[in-house]
């Protein structure tokens, strides 16, 4: 995830010098890489179902290396529909491997203990995309030589990290669970493909835990394609602030993932996404929108105080770590197909954020419109979340409580 976050916070305005197109052109390219990311996460899920997390995560290793390698080259040719081409194939890739490893997690990991490991999940995953990603981005641009050159470099860079990434999974984790088919020897190709869509259709709550999970996110990545140009030049600090400045907010939300994941076993997992989750990001977002327009333009300290309020969204997105917990838990019959529907909404968050902001921005509400329609999709989320009951929010099906604990 550190070599697919290399790029997160400069590939928009990288393709438009490169390729010397405006920016609604590059953003629609963009829209199209969250569109193959919405589905490669569905598949990831379905996939895992079918074949077995291992082999999907292999598939996503191989579109991501073979498509970043033809993106790089396509835009050294300045070939738009070369570009936007292959970088929508590339968008299967991460998704692909991840969350064929959540899915692996998920059927490996004892219920009581499923929130914390969900966490450490997305501690590795946020560490990845944008937090170390960006740090990498940070140093390898001048190591290269700054400008687009730097930025072209930095690429390079992430195709080895993500080389490793994948060895050290392919080689190190042994579950012999994870290595072939999930779902019942009884179901036919197309029923196991088609389950998640089926399940959603069918079961409301699925539906709601989907849409909840894709509002989750879409904040993030609406907030990539809208806070570089506010924090660089508008606020005045410049690229490389604004770059340690995700790496900072994100490096919050790694902290405490597992926290949250722990929380929600103990607490409740619904509980811990409602109040947590929802109502905490969207109180987290409009500070970090805020403060950075009412301290003094490219100051010292309203930086510093910009990156608190960031930190602040960062740490309590961890809060919605326990939906990873609360799909499966909705139909623990069918636990392949809700991670199924639960991993094409982490994929589609992408898609969503692109959208809003392209919409908002279209609409001419500018970017303060885009950070209120983002709140009222975490008003929307938290109404969602009072249905998602799951026999965790008992007491008693709790970590830690009494009746577990006589259980033992």
């Amino acid at each position: 995830m550190t070599g697919n976050g290399t790029e997160s916070n400069f590939i928009q305005p990288h393709m438009e010098a490169v390729l010397g197109r405006p920016e609604a052109v590059v953003a629609t390219v963009v829209t199209g890489y969250s569109l193959a990311v919405l589905v490669g996460s569905y598949l990831a899920g379905a996939l895992s179902d079918l074949w077995g997390p291992r082999r999907v995560m292999a598939l996503g290793f191989a579109v991501w290396v073979v498509f970043e390698v033809l993106f790089l080259l396509s835009l050294q040719l300045g070939s738009l529909p070369l570009v936007a081409v292959t970088y929508f194939l590339r968008g299967f890739g991460y998704p692909l491997f991840a969350f064929a490893m959540l899915v692996w997690i998920n059927i490996t990991t004892p219920v009581q203990r499923n929130g914390v490991a969900v966490g450490w999940f997305y501690v590795m995953f946020t560490g990845g995309l944008p937090t170390l990603g960006s740090l990498v981005a940070v140093g390898a641009i001048p190591a290269f030589g700054g400008g687009t050159s730097g930025e072209t470099g930095a690429m390079v860079v992430s195709i080895a990290l993500v080389v490793a990434g994948f060895a050290i999974s392919w080689f190190g984790v042994r579950a012999d669970n994870g290595r072939g088919r999930i779902a019942p020897a009884g179901e036919s190709t197309s029923q196991v493909l088609l389950s998640g869509l089926r399940l959603t259709v069918t079961r409301p709550k699925i539906a709601m835990g989907f849409l909840v999970r894709l509002i989750n996110t879409a904040p993030q990545y609406g907030m990539f394609l809208v806070l570089p140009a506010v924090i660089a030049d508008d606020r005045g600090w410049g690229q490389a602030r604004y770059l340690t400045m995700t790496t900072l907010v994100y490096a919050t939300n790694i902290l405490v993932n597992a926290v949250f994941g722990a929380v929600g076993d103990r607490w409740g997992w619904r509980n811990t996404v409602r109040w947590f989750g929802v109502f905490g990001s969207a109180v987290g977002l409009l500070l970090w929108w805020y403060v950075p327009q009412w301290v003094p333009a490219g100051s010292d300290w309203g930086y510093w105080l910009s990156v608190a309020a960031g930190c602040l969204f960062g740490c309590l997105l961890a809060g919605f770590v326990p939906m990873g917990a609360i799909m499966p838990a909705l139909t623990p019959d069918h636990k392949g197909a809700a991670m199924a529907m639960y991993t094409t909404a982490a994929g589609g968050a992408a898609f969503l954020g692109s959208g809003v902001v392209s919409l908002v921005l279209t609409l001419g509400l500018g970017d303060v419109g885009v950070v209120w329609a983002f709140v009222l999709l975490y008003a929307a989320a938290f109404v969602m979340v009072g249905f998602l009951k799951v026999p965790q929010d008992e007491r008693g099906h709790r970590q830690g409580t009494p009746v577990e604990a006589g259980a033992g």
